[in-house]
């Protein structure tokens, strides 16, 4: 995995539908600090593999290119948009407002760098 690749486990509840976008459900590691394992890349699939893997638990890896944390909305989610910038993301991870303090650092920050996800793959 890259150098600038994160890693800190946290659980997450469940996942939100974005139009034309894959995200994850019940998030169980958001891959953010510097020490990853090789074969979390290797078994991994690409942001824009998601769609193939809807309904299975997967990994995916990618950069993190574009971030909005919309703090006034319903359950104040953070989106991390992996590849290709919203508004025609391929994939986003949804970090919700009630897991943002088990971060070191806001998850917005995160952009320009590679991460992890694991969970359900939902549309």
């Amino acid at each position: 995995m890259p150098k600038d690749t994160l890693r800190t486990p946290t659980t997450f509840p469940r996942s939100i539908k974005v139009a034309g976008c894959v995200t994850l459900q019940s998030l169980a590691v958001l891959v953010l600090a510097a020490v990853c394992c090789q074969a979390m890349a290797a078994d991994s699939i690409a942001p824009a593999d998601a769609i193939n893997h809807v309904g299975q638990h997967a990994g995916v890896c990618g950069k993190v290119v574009s971030t909005k944390y919309a703090q006034s909305s319903r359950r104040s989610p953070t989106f991390l948009n992996l590849d290709q910038p919203y508004p025609n993301q391929v994939f986003t991870a949804v970090i919700w407002g009630d897991a943002r303090p088990r971060f070191h650092t806001a998850p917005e920050l995160l952009q320009g760098h590679s991460i992890c996800v694991t969970g359900t793959v939902t549309l």
